[in-house]
């Protein structure tokens, strides 16, 4: 997937035409980068002894979606891939479908932007009235129709799930350099084939973890 790092991007073009299977995929493919300093700032303070210490908290940053013309939401983020993010919101909002072609994906970190263009005309006026307020150890918006879809998911009945990929998949993962590690206080998720971590994600809410993954899935087919 494209990286949009500068402060104006304009990444144009349809999925990615190589379809790598998570077999295929090396370790840790994606993973955090906790000395991006963008990510994270040094503060100093008083620690439970009195004494003087400087450490690291993690930045957060709101990031507006665009899908089109309409805007979809504002967004709490440490805005490390507003691209991913982006994608998969909308994907698992059900306002991108599998088969959707995204034309253009334009980022400006000056206003704190992103807008996705595809080449299905989309019109979301009706999805939009209805918000759903979800619970959680912080507030955070749905809308309506996205619970309707959780019915239709149904789990391959013959998945099997060894205890020992579990063992091996937290030593990894907790070993891993991340900003959970350098600063705390964030949330991070990981995609996973058998024992091997493939994507890991990070960011202030867990649920934008979740789709940036969904949205690095969509964009590499």
């Amino acid at each position: 997937a494209p990286r949009l790092s500068r402060n104006r991007v304009r990444w144009t073009g349809a999925r990615t035409a190589n379809q790598i299977g998570t077999s295929e995929m090396k370790e840790f493919e994606v993973r955090p980068n906790p000395d991006d300093p963008r990510l994270s700032v040094p503060v100093s303070g008083i620690d439970h002894e009195g004494k003087s210490v400087e450490t690291f908290v993690v930045t957060e940053r709101p990031l507006t979606l665009f899908l089109n013309g309409r805007e979809i939401v504002t967004m709490m983020t440490i805005g490390d891939h507003p691209d991913l993010l982006a994608v998969g919101y909308l994907l698992n909002q059900n306002m991108l479908r599998p088969d959707d072609e995204i034309t253009a994906i334009e980022y400006d970190d000056d206003i704190q932007t992103v807008v996705v263009r595809t080449r299905r005309q989309t019109d979301f006026e009706e999805k939009l009235k209805k918000k759903i307020q979800t619970s959680g150890c912080a507030q955070g918006t749905i809308f309506g129709d996205i619970m309707e879809e959780f019915d239709k998911v149904k789990l391959n009945p013959d998945a099997r799930l060894r205890t020992s990929w579990l063992y091996q998949l937290m030593k990894k993962i907790n070993t891993q350099p991340s900003l959970y590690l350098k600063a705390g206080a964030i949330h991070g998720c990981v995609l996973c084939r058998e024992d091997r971590p493939l994507i890991y994600m990070e960011d202030v809410g867990r649920h934008n973890a979740v789709d940036k993954i969904a949205g690095y899935m969509f964009l590499n087919n």
